[in-house]
């Protein structure tokens, strides 16, 4: 419990000795209307200031009651700065007596891993090399340039059309690779200009939001394959992940779907309509509902856009159709790449991990190649890239091989495998928990 002193939101730091805390205490508060963290032992109730929290409110929540270090330095590349926000919600700091972590986490693990961090700052892997990322923008414009091209060129006829979808939908899933690095402010050192080009990217170049964005795949970074933190593991009941989870609904007699066909309907409807039916819906939904006018003027001005470069060849309704032939093509791609690295793995209820940990039970890599690092948008080091979000992934095989030696150290798997290997295995993590559900629906 708290010794004397203000212990509500936004107390001052005082000469005087400070408020100390249990991890008892501390543990307690882990609601949506009363939320404490910790970082560096310092303990900050962070309860209204979430709700401002620029990254979305849900991410930092995620950590309530618990400590917050490493997802705290993993997130902000610029600690001084938002440092200063942080010091107006300081009420105290842990007990002497009290051990740096909650939950019995691995204090060997989060020091190695910390010495490990400051290994990648001594090389310099947080420094970006500027010309990389002016040749991606270069290509994706190049793309769309192409694009235009042919359909003006070769007429509006089915192959010339096909060949501009294709071209298209290479342009805008690298496009989709570019502003993940910019929304990672991992490009320029002050976090405003990443903010600024990153809205221009995902807006302008592909007509998405942002802030949702932001508030969405920050969660997954923050609790990997973690259920109810985690949004891309929440499937709204059209699939069950993982062990867990099929065994519960099996247990609970759910069956909105034949879950053990998910591995076929997958084909149907998991990457033909992620991004132009649910992505679409729900960013257009959450830019009108939060009133998010900034990033709805970037979007508008991209639909604007295609439809002056393209109404000329294929009127109003041929070119809205031609739009969402794009996005379906784009779905697929950016489905297979992203699930292979994530929805193969342990997918579950909160377990209290330490961050080094939670990454790597929750994430794998595919084999680095010319190839596989474009077409991924170097996501083939999504383990790295997971322990060091902010750093520029032109950088990521550089530590990889220290990682590595961090997790044979501590007998943590390291998983990498061959890019098909890596596509299949959804398939075949989608057929195992089907079963786990079945057995669990018909015998439990």
């Amino acid at each position: 419990m708290g010794k004397g002193g203000n212990q509500g939101e936004g107390a001052a730091e005082r000469e005087v000795l400070m408020p100390t805390f249990s991890w008892e205490e501390i543990q307690k508060h882990n609601l949506r209307t009363d939320r404490w963290l910790v970082i560096d032992r310092k303990v900050y109730n962070i309860t209204k200031w979430s709700t401002q929290h620029p990254g979305g409110q849900r991410v930092i929540g995620h950590y309530a009651g618990e400590d917050a270090t490493d997802a705290f330095r993993a997130f902000h590349p610029d600690l001084e700065f938002v440092g200063k926000f942080l010091k107006p919600l300081l009420i105290g700091e842990l007990a002497p007596e009290e051990p740096s972590q909650d939950h019995g986490k691995n204090s060997k693990i989060i020091e190695d891993f910390r010495a490990l961090k400051k290994t990648a700052e001594d090389m310099n892997l947080f420094k970006t090399n500027h010309v990389f990322f002016l040749l991606l923008l270069a290509h994706i414009i190049a793309l769309e340039s192409i694009a235009w091209f042919t359909v003006f060129y070769f007429g509006n006829g089915w192959i010339p059309t096909l060949i501009t979808a294709f071209v298209l939908a290479t342009s805008q899933a690298q496009a989709g690779w570019l502003q993940h690095d910019y929304g990672h402010l991992s490009v320029y050192r002050k976090p405003k200009w990443n903010h600024l080009v990153h809205k221009f990217v995902i807006g302008h170049l592909k007509g998405a939001s942002a802030n949702w964005w932001n508030h969405r795949h920050f969660q997954h970074h923050a609790k990997p394959n973690i259920f109810h933190k985690d949004p891309d593991v929440n499937m709204l009941h059209v699939f069950v992940l993982g062990e867990w989870q099929p065994i519960e609904y099996g247990k609970k007699k759910l069956k909105y779907l034949p879950y053990n066909h998910q591995h076929e309907y997958f084909f149907l409807i998991g990457p033909p309509l992620l991004i132009p039916m649910y992505f679409q819906y729900q960013n257009m939904m959450t830019m009108i509902v939060h009133k998010n006018w900034v990033d709805l003027a970037w979007a508008i001005s991209y639909y604007i856009r295609f439809f002056v470069t393209y109404v000329p060849f294929y009127g109003i309704l041929g070119t809205l159709l031609f739009l969402n032939f794009i996005r379906f093509l784009e779905s697929h791609w950016f489905v297979w790449v992203t699930q292979m690295n994530h929805i193969v793995m342990e997918i579950d209820q909160e377990a209290y991990r330490d961050w080094f940990s939670s990454q790597l039970t929750a994430t794998c890599n595919v084999e680095q190649s010319f190839f596989n690092d474009w077409f991924s948008g170097h996501l083939n080091f999504q383990i790295e890239h997971h322990l060091f979000p902010t750093m520029p992934r032109h950088n990521l095989h550089k530590i990889a091989p220290l990682v590595k030696s961090l997790c044979a150290k501590h007998g943590i798997e390291y998983q990498e495998k061959p890019l098909l290997r890596a596509l299949l295995d959804i398939i075949r993590s989608l057929k195992k928990s089907g079963k786990l559900w079945l057995d669990a629906y018909l015998h439990k």
